[in-house]
């Protein structure tokens, strides 16, 4: 008879891993359990300072989760309006040179400030399109 970590295993070699996970129960993500972003509240702001090559202040924020789970989510962009008992939505996307830090907030969601005047890569800081701003202009109202 097969004891319970024998039958475990099995399962486990007749999944289909792939190059970058050898290990199909491995996660980069394993704290959000499989789901794209949780809701969390901020329990903590405070700064952290990089891995040996970079020298800077980065700011994260502990985070205790509705699944009742803690992490520590860093806070992308410049400014922002984030405070104790703040609401966040926490995503994947490890901070490279912060050790420990493998998730991220994202802005413009819930109590988390987006970025005050940003104009490119809008969609990643939680900023609205400007009113009259398009990249699309008709062809007829084309200049030439």
């Amino acid at each position: 008879m097969a004891t319970c970590k024998q039958s475990a295993n099995r399962k486990r070699l007749f999944r289909k891993p792939s190059l970058k996970y050898p290990n199909p129960t491995f996660h980069r993500t394993p704290i959000l359990k499989k789901c794209p972003q949780v809701k969390g509240i901020v329990t903590k702001v405070t700064t952290m300072s990089p891995k040996k090559p970079n020298s800077a202040i980065r700011h994260v924020a502990k985070v205790g989760l509705s699944n009742s789970l803690r992490l520590t989510a860093r806070l992308p962009g410049k400014g922002y309006l984030c405070t104790k008992y703040s609401r966040v939505l926490v995503r994947g996307g490890r901070a490279n040179d912060l050790p420990g830090v493998g998730y991220s907030a994202i802005r413009g969601v819930f109590d988390f400030s987006p970025v005050v005047s940003k104009k490119k890569r809008r969609s990643v800081y939680g900023v609205t399109r400007p009113i009259g701003f398009t990249k699309f202009v008709r062809r007829s109202l084309r200049r030439l």
